[in-house]
This record gives structure tokens, sequence and C-alpha cells, in this order.
């Protein structure tokens, strides 16, 4: 059976010749729909995080490898399978305050993808629908319907805008830095509104973030991402408590830590400066690397199993190699595992 989505040995090149830019390198991800789950994709600015979920969602095209949905590629999909997708794949983007058309009231924003998709029944369905999917992320319905965007806040328009999500029942929601715009006291009720759809509705997300922070809370599965290339995947309690990777140990390292007593960034392991250039051969962080060898700059790693995390480092050579199959086969184990575990 195909998996939901996937991207296998997917790499995005922007431009050509000498201005040619590798925003995604041989990225491979499996999302089954039979097992709802929160991945975190993490980095820096530049890293390939929003250019996945580009990919993703179809307004990217791969220069090599494929995006396929329930098996057939974005760009092969028929008119009715487009539909389903463009339905059950939904996003959330950055910016709350730019994607509202400041003409038309929230209800207009609300009510097209239930006439869209042909979801309510009448008119009083979809406004029983409306209210319900606006109570479920915490916002009482009285306080928003009937108003323009602009009269409300970003936190507001961020729940509007997975409550609008949330209508069409998606199997998959991609967010983008969702909370990244919005004060630090909105986070949190974010963050639990995304919580509240997976747990509920069984609803997987792909929560793109440069915040650790904010990754360790909601996601289940981590993956750090540095100039495009997968580093290190795994659990995200095994990925931040234990990371393997030099660039994992640096954003770890990089967070403040709360102890007053404690120096920060005391033993942390340090790195040539970040604009520095990558090598074009070999493993894209070796100019950075504290750890680096002759090999780091001449080949790019493989990805190394190193308990429940995948590392793409030649400090663990003498670890077995995760090759892409693999990745998509214990991605299928997994879905079945939990289908099997409720039933």
């Amino acid at each position: 059976m195909s998996a939901f989505l996937e991207m296998r040995g997917v790499t995005k090149v922007f431009g050509s010749g000498e201005t040619a830019t590798t925003a995604v390198s041989d990225f491979t991800h499996v999302i089954d729909d039979r097992a709802p789950t929160i991945t975190a994709i993490a980095g820096e600015s530049g890293s390939g995080k929003s250019t996945i979920a580009r990919l993703l969602l179809g307004f990217e095209e791969p220069t090599h490898g494929h995006v396929l949905y329930r098996g057939t590629p974005l760009s092969k999909l028929s008119g009715e399978q487009r539909r389903q997708f463009r339905r059950e794949v939904q996003a959330i983007f950055q910016d709350p305050f730019g994607v509202y058309n400041p003409f038309y009231k929230i209800d207009h924003l609300l009510n097209m993808p239930l006439r869209t998709f042909k979801l309510a029944k009448n008119r009083d369905d979809a406004r029983e629908q409306i209210r319900t999917a606006l109570q479920t992320v915490g916002l009482n319905p009285a306080d928003v319907l009937g108003r323009y965007p602009h009269q409300l806040s970003g936190g507001q328009r961020q729940r509007i805008t997975i409550a609008r999500a949330l209508l069409l029942r998606p199997k998959l929601i991609l967010a983008d830095e969702p909370v990244s715009m919005v004060d630090a006291s909105l986070r949190a009720t974010i963050l639990e509104s995304l919580l509240t759809l997976y747990r509920e509705f069984d609803i997987s997300f792909v929560y793109i973030t440069h915040d650790l922070t904010t990754a360790y809370q909601v996601a289940r599965e981590l993956i750090v991402l540095y100039r495009g290339t997968l580093v290190e995947a795994g659990p995200v309690t095994d990925v931040v408590r234990n990371p393997q990777h030099p660039y994992t140990q640096l954003l770890i390292q990089s967070i403040p830590s709360p102890d007053p007593d404690k120096a920060w960034g005391k033993g942390a392991v340090s790195a040539a400066d970040p604009a520095e250039a990558a090598t074009s051969t070999g493993c894209p962080f070796a100019s950075r690397c504290p750890f680096v060898m002759d090999v780091c700059r001449t080949a790019v790693p493989p990805r190394y199993r190193v308990g429940n995390a995948a590392v793409t480092c030649y400090l663990y050579r003498d670890h077995p190699v995760v090759h892409d199959e693999e990745l998509v086969r214990i991605a299928g184990r997994q879905a079945e595992d939990i289908v099997s575990a409720t039933r």
C-alpha cells in the first residue's frame, strides 16, 4: 500500500550554472495517514525548511526525485486526485497578517472551503461547523464572526487559519513557522490548538521551525536540516536530549539556559563563521565542524543508524548505513504497528 504523502530522494535547485543554489538535497520523508504524527523540521534560515513545505504542497516541482501523493507524483495527479489532495493537505503560514483579503469578513473566509468542497448540507449546517471549529481552537464565534481581518489580533487571525484548515477535515497540515510572528503570550495557545487537532482529529502535522523549544513541545519526530541536507532525524526526545551530529549539538547548546548559576555556552563546541563557504563536494557542514576530517571535504557522508536516530556524519562510520528504502519501510512498519495497537 502506498503511503499518504512521501518525498523520495528529492533535490531542489534554484537557478543554473554558477548561480545555482541547492535548497534541498536528496531528501526522503514519508507521511502515513494510518499513523498520525507531528514531525518537526528544524534548522537555521536558509536550511531548506520552507522549500520542503512548498514541495509537499505542490507549489514547487523537484529538480530530481519525486513527491508522491498516494503513490502518484503531484505533477501527474488527475483533476479529481488534485481536488482530493487540496482538501487533505492544508497549510498554515508564518504571517497571520498577509493571508487574508482585507475586503472580506471572516465569515467569507470560513464559508468558502465548505462551499468549494460541498462539505455542508445547508447554511445552518455550515454555521454549526464554523462555530465548532472556532471553539475547537479556543475562539468565541461572537468575538470574530462579522468582523474584518484588521479588526482582529494576530493571534486570533492565526487561530482562524487553523480553524479554516480543520473545516476541510484534512489528513495533514503543514505549519510553516506558525508562532514566529505572534506575541510570546499567545504561542502556547496556538501550539495547544495544533495539539488538539492532532489528538482529537488524528491530523498529522509537519511543523517547520527554527525554534527547537517549540519543536520539543509539540513534535514526536525531529528532522534537523543544514543547507538543504538532513543531518539528523529521530524521536524528538532523543535528538534534543542526546544530539549526535555536531551541528545539532551546536543548535542545542545555543539555547540559553534558565539556570542563573550555569554559564551559557560553557563547554560548547566551537565552530567556524557560518558565512564561510561550504564545500561543494563533501559534507555541507565541513567548513564549520570542529571535528572535520579529510573525508568530510571530499565525499558527502551517508546516513548512519545511531541508536534511534539517523545521523549524516562520518563520526559514525562504524554504524550501519540507513538507505532511503529502509526509511520508507520503517515508516510503513510503524504505521502498521500503531494501527494494530489500536484495534
